[in-house]
């Protein structure tokens, strides 16, 4: 489903990701674990083209970011860590607006609107202006959205911050649902017992290298992720 190759991106003569290499396959919820600054939303923006990256190769389902941007960007949908909408769109405004993009029909839409809308109980707020939605709206907005098409690969970068418990509860088994559909979901998150729970395999990276990735039994063995992650920052400090 993503294959990273060789990624390399610099800004100045500081590596901020460094020759890494990752393979999510259909029906893995990847997660990816760092610091502040370890080079994981340079990588996520990498992934979905926003962020030109100086050497490898980035395919989604076979396709080349670097050559096929359009077709790739059809098949994914991206949370960023700080989502920036429309604000002088209302919601509905907004998820018609990225249905349009998409060519998502109208029946599809309104359906999908509905569900996602009456799940996250933000339906009764769609006609309000973005611009009065909090933090926490305007991240289940964001959610709703990248959902609209039915995405093959959802990335996303610190998903569950903002979100309110019951709304965390509701994204982990959309994330789930989509992986059992034949998709895959990459998302960064420093929420350690999240990954350890919900991921079905892991990566951790510093200052832009990657140090450990697999399955969660072979990155954490008998230990927790967080004991693993800790010793592992220590070791390569």
């Amino acid at each position: 489903m993503l294959q990273i190759q060789h990624l390399t991106k610099t800004y100045g003569d500081k590596k901020a990701v460094d020759d890494l290499n990752l393979h999510i396959a259909p029906g893995e919820i990847y997660g990816f674990i760092g610091h502040n600054g370890a080079g994981k939303t340079t990588t996520l923006k990498a992934v979905v083209g926003i962020l030109q990256f100086d050497e490898g190769e980035i395919f989604i389902d076979g396709v080349s970011v670097r050559e096929q941007p359009l077709v790739c960007k059809k098949k994914i949908a991206y949370i960023p860590d700080n989502p920036d909408l429309y604000e002088f769109m209302t919601g509905i405004q907004y998820l018609n607006f990225v249905a349009d993009i998409f060519g998502v029909s109208a029946d599809d839409r309104q359906e999908r609107i509905r569900h996602y809308g009456d799940l996250f109980k933000l339906t009764a707020d769609l006609a309000q202006p973005i611009a009065a939605y909090s933090h926490g709206m305007k991240q289940k907005l964001a959610i709703i959205a990248a959902w609209l098409h039915q995405p093959q690969l959802i990335i996303m970068d610190e998903p569950f911050v903002g979100l309110d418990p019951t709304a965390s509860h509701l994204l982990k088994g959309m994330m789930r649902e989509v992986c059992d559909q034949g998709g895959a979901i990459f998302f960064s998150t420093h929420v350690l017992e999240v990954a350890e729970k919900l991921c079905d395999k892991v990566a951790i990276i510093k200052q832009g290298q990657l140090i450990r990735a697999g399955t969660m039994d072979e990155v954490k063995g008998d230990d927790s992720l967080e004991d693993v992650f800790l010793e592992l920052e220590g070791e390569s400090c």
